[in-house]
This record gives C-alpha cells, structure tokens and sequence, in this order.
C-alpha cells in the first residue's frame, strides 16, 4: 500500500479548514481498509476515518496520524416485493446523488433529505435528519469493520441505538466500528410523509403532491439552497459544515424554567421532552445572520452555519463557538452543543 505524507485536508472539507494528515491513504475495499489499519497499527499511528469531510472541523495543526479517506463505492438492490424494496449503498457512496437515485425510481423514504452533503456512510453515524426525516426511520442495516476483533460485523436497525443526531456509532464505540455500508428498506411507489411545518408551506403553495417524489425533493433544495445549506462554489454562505449546532432537547422540568425566561421562543415536542430552536437562541443571544468574526462568522441566509469568509481558521471557528455557547448560556440558561467532529485538537 503506498501511503501518502503531509497530504492537506482543508480541500477535503466542506469548510475549507484545517492543516495536514501526517500520513494518508485511500481505501475503495474493505482488504484496503484493513491493510490501512494494520499499518497503522504497526507503525503505532492513530487513526482518522474521513468520508465526506462535511461535518468536521480540523484544527489548524492537522492530524499527527494516519487519515483513511473511505471510498467504497457501489448501490446494490438486495431484494424488492410489491411494496417495499431493499437497496444497500456503500459508505464512500455521495449521499445526495443516492438520494436522487432513489427518487428516480420511485422509492419513497429519503426525500426530505435531499441537499445533504456528506458520503452515505456518515449518515446513520449521525442519525442525519431534516425537514422531518430522520435515517433511522429507513434504516435496515449496518455492515461495519470491528477494529477490534478485525472482522466485518452488521448491525440491525435496532441495535445502532439510534437518538436525535446519536447512535451506537458515534456516542459510545466512537473508535471501534467504521461503516462500509448502509441497507435501506424505502416504500415502492410510495408518498412522502411531510412532517415539517416549514416543507408543508412550501409545497401546498407550490401545489406539489406528496406522490410527487421529485417535486418534494425540488422543493427541499430549494429550501435548502435559499439558507444557503446546498454546496454552491460560487455562495461563500455555503462554505460551511451545515448547521453547526445541534437544537437542545430539554426534560419538561427544565424546559418549564426556560419558559420562564423566554415564553415566546419556539418549542416542538420530542417524545417526553421539548427541542428548542437553536437559531432561535443565537439569534436573541445577539448573533445575527452574517455576524463576522475575523475570517469566519455567520452565513447571511442561517445563523446556524458558521462560514469559512476566506483564509479562515479552525482556532477563529473554536472562538466564534466560544462566544455563542456562553452568550446562550448566559442570557436563557442552555447548553447548545456543535454537530461537528473536532480532529486534532488533543
């Protein structure tokens, strides 16, 4: 295997941030992978799973190991009947032109989460969801390579221990499993169930039926694309990693507290428990839509994105967050925490 050195990683972000990997190398099979982390393994190197690279931030000093930029490729349709239909997608697989893929063919139950940038990988990592729609809900399984053991292991729907923006994946064996694929059951034929208040405004307006898979799927990028949230060379507002703040869920004791303070903020029930609208804490936290902070701020479309403006580094993006986390702190009592990953900053 030829491994690379000094190999920059802020071009292989959506943010455009952040130093080198000390040592890279891209795998597109399994056989790689393993060989990539036996060498690591051997030369006592740690070790970075890069997908997509939209939802990092690298610090400005880089990775001192080895970087595995994950490249599987592939989407197989594993069976179908008359309703239902089973399609893996390998983890390097970009989400959004599965997403498209899946539309096309009249596959209902990932439409809402069209515009999305990342690899398909990513996806169940995060339970990434929008506009209502979260992959858990279409996720079957999950084939993984066990560091530990060193072998491929699946996991169903179930035990990925899916949460709001959480799994088993991310929040307690962070280290051991990578992803190398993802099994959705989608609906044949099928309607979008349009949840999001915002999305329902839209296409009632627009007269855009739930039946109309591609006209939903329109419709959110154009939703998408208005708060700047579609990756567009030419919007700097799009040079981000997305909405960089998760909404904080509250128990109904602290939330009734919070109330208190702030009884016009939005709330939206979650199952025993109420999410707030994090944009809606920064905002009245004195953090407008294009707030700058040196070389990084605010997108002027989302104040939940924070933007590379050029030349910006990782060290002004770990201030801005600083700034915004105290404030909201300060002013409604609330921890809002970033989305993100952060390589490299131990």
């Amino acid at each position: 295997m030829h491994v690379e050195e000094h190999v920059p990683l802020a071009p292989l972000t959506t943010i455009g941030i952040g130093g080198p990997a000390r040592y890279f190398f891209r795998a597109t099979g399994v056989d790689e992978l393993r060989d990539a982390l036996d060498w690591a393994r051997e030369h006592d190197e740690r070790v970075f799973i890069l997908g997509g690279g939209s939802n990092l931030l690298v610090s400005d000093a880089g990775f001192d190991g080895l970087v595995i930029q994950l490249d599987l490729r592939g989407i197989t349709v594993e069976s179908e009947d008359r309703d239902t239909v089973m399609v893996k997608a390998a983890a390097g697989e970009p989400w959004d032109p599965f997403v498209a893929f899946t539309v096309e063919n009249g596959w209902a139950g990932v439409e809402c989460l069209s515009g999305i940038p990342g690899s398909t990988g990513a996806t169940p990592i995060q339970n990434v969801g929008a506009y209502g729609q979260d992959v858990s809900e279409t996720i079957v399984r999950v084939e993984t390579y066990d560091r530990q053991l060193r072998i491929v292991v699946w996991f169903t729907n179930w035990e990925c221990r899916f949460g709001y923006r959480s799994s088993l994946f991310k929040n307690y064996e962070r280290e051991r499993y990578v992803v190398l694929s993802v099994t959705f059951r989608l609906r044949r034929n099928g309607s979008a169930n349009i949840r999001y208040p915002e999305l329902q405004k839209f296409v009632e307006q627009r007269g855009v039926s739930p039946d109309d898979l591609e006209g939903v799927r329109e419709s959110v990028i154009a939703i998408r694309k208005r708060k700047g949230m579609v990756l567009d060379p030419d919007d700097p507002d799009t040079r981000s990693d997305g909405s960089f703040f998760m909404n904080p869920v509250l128990p109904l004791a602290q939330y009734d507290q919070f109330a208190k303070r702030a009884p016009d903020a939005p709330h939206f029930p979650s199952g025993d428990e109420v999410k707030l609208s994090a944009a809606w804490l920064i905002e009245h936290a004195g953090f407008t839509k294009g707030f700058v902070h040196g070389n990084v701020g605010l997108s002027s479309k989302h104040s939940l994105a924070l933007i590379n403006r050029g030349g910006g580094t990782a060290a002004e993006v770990v201030e801005l967050v600083k700034m915004i986390q105290e404030k909201v702190r300060d002013q409604f009592g609330i921890e809002i925490h970033p989305e993100p990953n952060f390589i490299g900053f131990d």
